[in-house]
């Protein structure tokens, strides 16, 4: 991996100086120098997501997809799986959100996210209690204790 290449794109993540219009350009030079093109195109997708600009997020991110990101950084893979579906969301595309963050794979880069992300979509559909289910589920391992309450508890919102 291009370690400069990485500095470079963290540093630039780092800045809080700069507004998102500035960051979509200057990730738009990193994205070009990129060691991979898939690498670029989910850094340049992420610039324009988190400046407000989704339907260009979705089309690097669908780049990056298809120029193999899975295989190139599986860590940046995952995170792009939650970043794209959020994206989706936000274009209106709920039911395409929320199946691929159903068949999103356990990660240690995303953690508990994409339940979060999931409970978010589903609540954008009007699941609500399935949404509050999937919420509460995603952070119960978290809990020092009342696991089996908890559970319990968030299994009676959806099997009534």
């Amino acid at each position: 991996m291009d370690t400069a290449w990485e500095h470079d794109v963290e540093a630039l993540w780092a800045d809080e100086t700069i507004d998102g219009e500035a960051r979509i350009v200057a990730m738009r030079d990193l994205a070009d120098r990129a060691p991979h093109p898939a690498l670029g195109a989910f850094e340049l997708g992420g610039a324009y997501d988190s400046g407000g600009h989704e339907a260009e997020a979705h089309e690097r991110y669908a780049a990056a997809t298809a120029a193999g990101l899975d295989s190139v950084d599986p860590d940046r893979a995952a995170q792009m799986v939650v970043q794209h579906a959020s994206t989706l969301r936000n274009l209106g595309r709920i039911d395409d959100a929320i199946a691929m963050l159903e068949a999103a794979p356990a990660h240690p880069a995303t953690g508990a996210a994409p339940r979060v992300f999931l409970a978010l979509a589903l609540h954008s559909a009007g699941r609500h209690d399935e949404a509050l289910r999937v919420a509460i589920e995603a952070i119960e391992p978290s809990l020092p204790r009342y696991h089996r309450s908890v559970r319990a508890y968030a299994a009676v919102l959806t099997d009534g």
